[in-house]
Parts: structure tokens; sequence; C-alpha cells
């Protein structure tokens, strides 16, 4: 009877959330983000098509990265001060025009302008996840930000497929995906302006007239924030591995197993639909049984695993493996290589040699992605998660574009590293050097990320809870 009654308790709704609220902004930013991800695979093969050298290939790779550094804390003050809709609106019209100059670019300077507008633009993410923030609670806060990094998660699985049918039924005509990616941010726009609603309203506003919109000193004194600094630093320390992991990823299967794009486009989405399954629906039970900051030591602890493993995924091509094939799909100019990183055209790559085939290899580094995957897809909502709820209301649109714009400064500086890495040292080293900075940051933040309010706060309604039964 006892249990009847327990059971028959209504469910308390700080602990639910509500996808009303968040199923538009959801939407927006899974179609968003389809445009940028349908680009991504073409934006190397384009720029060679314009006579561009592989310096200008990694320059014009790193200005997307620096103008979200720029514009996240831009976007994400502004919209603390003018609200999120507008802003939101203002970013999408920017990467709309940015898709548009990129499908007409017949040259390098337009392409790099292309580049430039839809980086500063792009930087939208920051305003997506104040618009979270203001529609969940400190409960279901790293559940809704988790959904987030779900529709980034689908976005990386579908944009390349896109991208690859449009070039394939266009004939490898590299301006169509661009004009693609256009329709799919008009539409974002529009579902914009005709579904979403304002969640800062004018009276959460005041408090922001007295602030700079962004400086540099913004970031510092951030980072010195008793709160959130410490997090602010692992949101980026942390990205520099798994950023490197994801630009170098498909030259170390080239290099160790033999595998061509159409084998990684396979393991791309692999390794999505676990992303997707954690960040849409397992983080938020985690979070609500065990807190944000022990969230924070897993995603640390199996992304360290996933890395190591990775770094020990034996040698063996796929069966059915030919050197002769591959080299030839590797030179053949003008071929769209859609699922390749932009860095394969900067390095050297060793291709396997015939005469060793099997599954093994495979299976392994299927095995290490997937403690790799959950890693990597805690980790972001979690930190951003546990920054919201241990700074003041008023700051969180600022906050969380200080931590977008360290995301991309990581994402710029991080296939810098990883290619240095693989080219010295061969195509394990990265993977090695990547697993021993998450493991130094797994003891750092066990030793100095403390309980905060948050947790107070969630031990106050569980006894209230109690005390309803």
């Amino acid at each position: 009877m006892a249990r009847k009654r327990e059971e028959s308790q209504p469910v308390n709704p700080e602990d639910k959330l509500d996808f009303k609220k968040i199923l538009p902004i959801f939407v927006i930013v899974l179609i968003d983000l389809l445009g940028l991800t349908i680009i991504i695979p073409l934006m190397p093969l384009y720029a060679t098509s314009l006579q561009a050298d592989a310096f200008m290939i990694g320059l014009l790779g790193a200005a997307y990265p620096i103008m979200q550094f720029v514009g996240a804390p831009l976007l994400g003050r502004l919209s603390d001060r003018y609200g999120r809709k507008p802003i939101l609106l203002i970013s999408q019209i920017g990467t709309f025009i940015g898709f548009i100059v990129l499908g007409l670019a017949n040259s390098l300077p337009l392409l790099f302008i292309a580049r430039v507008v839809d980086g500063l633009s792009g930087a939208n993410i920051s305003t997506a996840q104040a618009v979270i923030t203001d529609s969940t609670t400190e409960r279901t806060r790293t559940q809704g930000l988790g959904l987030l990094g779900a529709a980034f998660g689908l976005g990386f699985v579908v944009g390349p497929v896109i991208a690859f049918v449009s070039l394939s039924l266009s004939g490898n005509n590299y301006h169509v995906p661009a004009f693609v990616a256009a329709a799919f941010s008009a539409m974002s726009i529009a579902l914009t302006w005709f579904w979403l609603e304002e969640t800062h309203g004018l009276e959460k506003r005041g408090t922001d007239k007295v602030k700079g919109v962004f400086s540099i000193s913004a970031i510092f004194k951030a980072l010195g924030h008793p709160a959130v600094g410490l997090l602010l630093l692992l949101m980026f320390a942390q990205q520099i591995a798994f950023g490197g992991f994801e630009q170098i990823l498909s030259l170390f299967t080239l290099n160790r197993l033999g595998m061509n794009a159409s084998s990684n486009a396979i393991l791309f989405v692999f390794v999505g639909i676990i992303v997707v399954a954690v960040q849409g629906g397992l983080i938020g039970k985690w979070s609500r049984k065990w807190g944000d900051r022990k969230l924070v030591y897993l995603g640390l602890g199996m992304l360290a695993l996933g890395m190591a493993l990775t770094a020990l995924t034996p040698s063996q091509t796929l069966p059915g493996y030919s050197k002769a094939q591959l080299t030839a799909e590797l030179s053949r100019p003008g071929v769209t290589r859609a699922h390749e990183a932009p860095t394969t055209q900067d390095l050297p790559i060793a291709i396997p040699e015939d005469g060793n085939s099997g599954l093994g290899g495979l299976l392994w580094l299927l095995v290490a992605m997937i403690p790799a995957s959950i890693g990597g897809g805690i980790l972001q909502p979690s930190i951003n998660s546990l920054i919201t709820k241990r700074i003041d209301p008023a700051e969180i649109g600022g906050t969380l574009g200080i931590s977008a714009a360290l995301l991309s400064a990581a994402n710029a500086f991080a296939p810098l590293l990883g290619g240095s890495l693989f080219q010295a040292g061969g195509s394990s080293l990265p993977f090695w050097v990547w697993a021993v900075i998450l493991a130094v940051l797994l003891g750092a933040a066990y030793a100095l990320i403390k309980p905060g309010r948050e947790e107070q706060v969630a031990k106050g309604l569980a006894r209230g809870g109690a005390g309803a039964h």
C-alpha cells in the first residue's frame, strides 16, 4: 500500500522538461546546422577549385572558428540586452547571406568573405543556449542543453549525406550545396520568425544596460570568476582534445585501417547515433541521478578512455581493401570526398599496404568510439549547465557566449595541434596526447570543482519531495 501511495504521487514539475518550450529552438537549431554541415565537407575542395594551396585552405578553415570566437560573446551580450529572438534572427540572416555569397563565389576573396560572414553570424549557438536556459529549471537544464547537443549530432549525421547527394545530382558542382544550405537557412529564419516566442522579456533586460557588449577583458574577467572561471577553462581544454579528435579521426582511419570516405561516413553515423542517444535522453536521467559535477567527471574519464583505446587500434585494413584503388580515389582531381577532414590535403598520409585485411581493427575502433562518443556527448551540456547554475541569471547569455567563444578558439587551435602531432610522431601520438590531457583535466576537476549552490538546491527539493510523501 505504501508503495502504491508513493507511485501515485504527482511528478515534481521541477523534474520534468517542458518539451513544448524546447521543441521550437531544437528544430530551428537542427535546420540551421544542416546548412553548416552541408558546407563543412565541401569547403577544402571548393577552395582547391579556386586555385588555393594547402596553406590557404588551412587559413580558410581557421576563418570560421576565429570569427565565431569574436561573434559568440557579442551575440550573447546583445541577447541579454535586446532579447533572444531579434538577435537570433539577425544572426540567421547573416548566415543566409554567407551561404548565398558562397554559392556565387568565383574567387578566393569571395570565399573568405563568405566564411567570415558565416562565422560571425554562426555564433548564434550562444543565443540558442540562452533560450534553452530561459525555458528550463535548474533540474531540467542539463537535459535541455543536451537536446541542443542532440541537434548537433543529428545535423552532423544528416548534413554530409545531403552534401553528397546534392553533389552527385549536380555532377560535383560546388555551387549547388551552398544554395541548398541557403535554403535550409531561409527555412530556419521563417521558423524563428513565426514559431519561436521571446524568452527574455523586457523585465529581465534592465540590469544589462550598464554593461559593455564584449571585450577581451570580459573573457578574462569571466575566467577569473570564482564560481565559473575553472569551468570555462575546462570547456576550452576538453575541446582541444575532442575537437582535434573530430578533425583527425578520418586521417587516423585512412592511415591505420585504409578507410575511404564511404567507410568513414559509416563511422561518423555510428558516432552521431551515440551522441544523439546520450544528449537526447540519457543525459537528463544521469543529471538528475548524479548531478552535473559528477557528469563532468564521467565525461572526462570516458573521453580519455576512448582516446587511449583509439590510439591502440590494430593496423588492419578492411576486407576487400586495395591500395591501388584507394590511391586512385584520393588522387582523382575534382572528386568531392564528402567526409574527409580538411587536413587530409595538408599532410602526407601513409596508406596501408595490401595483405593484412580483416575486421579486427574496425571492431576495435568501434568499441573505442563508444566511450569517446559518450564522453564527448556529456561534457559540453553538463559544463554549460553547471555554469548557468552558478552565476546570476542576468549574466547567463553573456557567459554562455564566452563559453561558445572559448569553444571556437579551441576548434581553431585543435586541428593545428593534432595535425602537427600526427605529422611529427605518427597517427597514434595525437590520441595519446589527448588522453593524457583529459586524464590531467579529470584530476584537476575532481580536486578543484567543489559542490556548489545547485547541489544545495537539489537537496532542498529532494527533502521537500520526501516531506510531501
